[in-house]
């Protein structure tokens, strides 16, 4: 018998949440962000689940390479561009768009003209605010005509650094202000919103957009109910099966440094799930979990610290949990974001730490 751990992947899920962003910002393209292995989701889910996106945004040339073997034709966005003069012949072969955030990336383009007339389609990026990737805006055009002057397409580009947020400086609206002066009179597209700025900016869309967690069915502020008049549906479920049951009585502790005692005598569910498949080990007591009972099922909070591959609960909220009894770790009946919040982390992190030992199942049909 194999270990109960799997990790279920909904593609009607990835298809819904991308006709979510369509809706949300109708008149922008769409770049699906699959970095990280597409959020821990695995690149194979999304062939299907987000075929009908615009193009594919990632980091890694491999990653690129692995979409064209599988037979992808749209377009592909590399997010931080190139990083080695080697990597040029590759970007070309497999016709990948690039973003430049660096005068080294600029200088490497100029390089390539000297003995090639091949053109990308370049995104430029302003930091507009951020300070982490892009051009200063008194750079920003220089580096604009010294790439337009090399036949290149080049199209305008920033990120913001508190869309998901009120208030906080920089505002969208002071990095629009800052991207409007930058790109005032420059032809070319505009790539702007991130997850955050469409779900809450509609105003600071851009000719295309690139959501990313809101694909997978997250919140960009790690709150899930920020994100629910949205519809969106979370496309991975964590689950595993109670393999042991232990029985207390009032006093006696759980776990490694039996950080849990019990309050009364009671049942403690031993779940095979710990951090070694990427559940995070700083989880508290009572981080939510839903534990199948009776033919319905019941939240039980954890009790006692997660160790490797193992996590126990408290399952007095489900009498009838028996040994094989199903449980959700996180998905559709705990947000990740739940989860993630209780253990003090956000939602990304949960998704993208998914252990390489955990089995991954792609369901067509919710």
């Amino acid at each position: 018998m194999n270990r109960p751990i799997l990790a279920s992947i909904h593609i009607e899920a990835f298809r819904h949440n991308l006709a979510r962003v369509r809706a949300l910002a109708p008149e922008a393209k769409t770049w699906s962000v699959v970095k990280a292995a597409a959020y821990g989701h695995r690149l194979e889910s999304i062939l299907e689940g987000l075929k009908e996106t615009d193009g594919f945004a990632l980091l890694d040339l491999r990653d690129a390479q692995w979409l064209r073997n599988q037979g992808w034709q749209g377009r592909i966005l590399l997010l931080e561009g190139l990083f080695e003069p080697e990597e040029l012949a590759q970007a070309v072969s497999l016709d990948c768009d690039l973003v430049v955030h660096c005068q080294e990336q600029v200088v490497l383009l100029e390089r390539l003209a000297q003995h090639s007339s091949h053109a990308f389609q370049v995104f430029l990026k302003l930091n507009s605010g951020m300070n982490r990737l892009g051009f200063s805006p008194t750079t920003y055009r220089d580096m604009y005509h010294r790439l337009h002057s090399l036949g290149h397409q080049v199209h305008h580009m920033t990120h913001f650094a508190n869309a998901d947020a009120v208030d906080q400086k920089p505002t969208v609206g002071e990095q629009m202000d800052c991207f409007s002066t930058a790109t005032n009179g420059l032809a070319g597209e505009t790539c702007l919103a991130n997850s955050a700025a469409i779900l809450w900016h509609r105003t600071a869309l851009g000719d295309w957009v690139r959501p990313g967690i809101m694909l997978y069915g997250l919140s960009p502020t790690g709150i899930h109910a920020d994100i629910e008049h949205a519809h969106l549906q979370p496309v991975m479920s964590l689950t595993s099966e109670i393999i042991d049951i232990q029985h207390l009585a009032a006093g006696e502790h759980v776990g490694y440094g039996g950080r849990f005692t019990a309050p009364e005598a009671m049942r403690i569910g031993v779940i095979a799930c710990g951090y070694a498949d990427g559940y995070p080990r700083h989880a508290p007591d009572g981080t939510p979990v839903w534990v199948e009972s009776n033919g319905t099922g019941a939240i039980c909070p954890i009790a006692g610290r997660v160790s490797m591959d193992m996590i126990t609960v408290d399952l007095r909220n489900a009498p009838n949990a028996q040994i094989g009894s199903r449980v959700e770790l996180w998905g559709q009946k705990v947000p990740a974001d739940t989860v993630a919040a209780a253990a003090g982390t956000i939602g990304y992190e949960l998704i993208c730490a998914l252990a390489p030992r955990v089995p991954v199942e792609l369901i067509r049909k919710s």
